[in-house]
């Protein structure tokens, strides 16, 4: 029999761990090329988007370490990924950055209270999991390994006694690690008795801007929906030093958020419809530079916008992107012995991917969420004169991202055709 394996993928924060001395910039290239590689899968339609490019890579780079063979190399190749276990500390190295971001933060915020100031520091919460069918025989190098550079701590939970009770653990789990923002991650009915593995991420982020903008100045003003005839949206306006960039097609803005180690990233198309052309273009290297713009005096008019996009499965995604091994595509090839002891007829496969995110931007900073979560199943078989302020209106489709910006990694990418529509 093949049993199963869930990939839970959201946001949170974890212990930090002690590999400061080893690179993050494979992670983070990683992490940009599977965001954009799934934005692109993603971006039929018209609709908004929103996903985690973190949290989804965070959590396949777990189950990447228990998988061996053919299904290995597959997975490296979308996944961007060494065949070795390289990549787990510069996972860990990236992960330790992004923890030190609140800590800062809070030392900025304790300073500015001492001279009268006021304000609250980053909130970021990484986690991860593995909630394990208790008695299965997992092996003991690969839990090590997803402690030691992953934080995830193992959990025993019996899926074969109670699924339904097990997915309600898993989801009050995901629910605490997001402060609330992420609910049901892992629907009704998708883990049976056959469960063995699901290994989940989550992430939690609530920023202040560098410089909040002022609530007054916030405005009606018109937005081109999907690129169509404008209506009015309540648009923020700030004139401030902001990263700024001409590319082929659109304009980049960047807004820091305290501390400056996050930005919020604007692709913003020249064209009212021009938002496919700027698609198209996306690629990691051009995240890579909008990393750290040349700041200029901007105007800025931005759209408030909230995103609460329903649970999103990611199975047919990745197979599209070549991953078929792990989901036991054909029959009887999926090779995950690095994380149990693969048997003719007793070994693991990945059933499901579900991913699903929040995010809020308005006048104090962002408040943002992801998680995902992997299942894995049991089966039969500088300037130096100011100049005048560059206009820059938000006022069409746009896409956006949150950056951490010592490594480019994305956190969290999509785009914005409706402001008024939460979906």
């Amino acid at each position: 029999m093949k049993r199963s394996l869930i990939l839970l993928m959201f946001g949170a924060l974890i212990t930090p761990m002690a590999h400061g001395a080893t690179t993050f910039n494979l992670a983070a290239t990683a992490t940009n090329e599977v965001g954009v590689a799934v934005y692109r899968k993603l971006a039929a339609g018209e609709a908004n988007l929103c996903l985690s490019p973190y949290s989804i890579e965070m959590a396949l780079a777990m189950t990447f370490a228990g998988a061996d063979g053919e299904t290995r190399a597959e997975m490296a190749r979308v996944l961007h990924l060494a065949e070795g276990n390289n990549d787990a500390a510069s996972f860990a190295a990236l992960q330790y950055s992004l923890q030190q971001i609140g800590a800062t933060t809070a030392e900025l915020i304790e300073q500015s209270k001492k001279n009268g100031g006021s304000g609250e520091p980053i909130t970021f919460n990484i986690a991860n999991r593995l909630f394990a069918q208790k008695g299965y025989a997992f092996r003991q190098a690969f839990l090590s390994l997803v402690k030691e550079n992953y934080g995830g701590e193992f959990e025993a939970i019996d899926f074969v006694a109670d699924p339904a009770a097990a997915a309600g653990r898993i989801n009050n789990w995901v629910m605490d690690q997001t402060r609330g923002r992420i609910r049901n991650l892992v629907p009704e009915n998708a883990l049976n008795k056959l469960t063995r593995l699901v290994l989940a991420n989550a992430l939690y982020l609530k920023a202040p801007w560098a410089e909040p903008f002022s609530e007054s100045t916030t405005q009606p003003e018109g937005f081109h929906v999907r690129g169509g005839a404008p209506v009015n949206v309540p648009t923020m306006r700030k004139t401030a030093q902001f990263g700024y960039a001409k590319g082929k097609g659109y304009t980049a803005v960047s807004l820091p958020y305290l501390g400056r180690d996050l930005q919020f990233l604007i692709l913003l198309p020249d064209e009212i419809d021009g938002l496919r052309g700027v698609e198209s273009r996306l690629g990691a290297n051009v995240l890579a530079d909008c990393a750290r713009l040349r700041t200029q005096d901007v105007d800025l008019h931005l759209p408030r916008f909230k995103l609460e996009p329903p649970t999103v499965s990611l199975a047919e995604t990745f197979q599209a992107l070549g991953m078929k091994t792990a989901f036991d595509i054909p029959r009887g090839s999926a090779n995950f012995d690095r994380m149990a002891p693969r048997k003719p007829n007793d070994y693991l496969y990945i059933s499901n991917i579900f991913h699903k995110t929040f995010i809020a931007v308005d006048e104090k900073g962002t408040e943002a969420a992801a998680a995902t979560a992997v299942v894995m199943m049991r089966a039969t078989g500088m300037p130096v004169a100011k100049p005048t302020p560059i206009e820059v209106k938000v006022d069409r489709p746009f896409l956006y991202a949150i950056q951490h910006v010592p490594s480019g990694a994305c956190l969290f990418l999509g785009r914005v055709t409706d402001p008024l529509n939460q979906k």
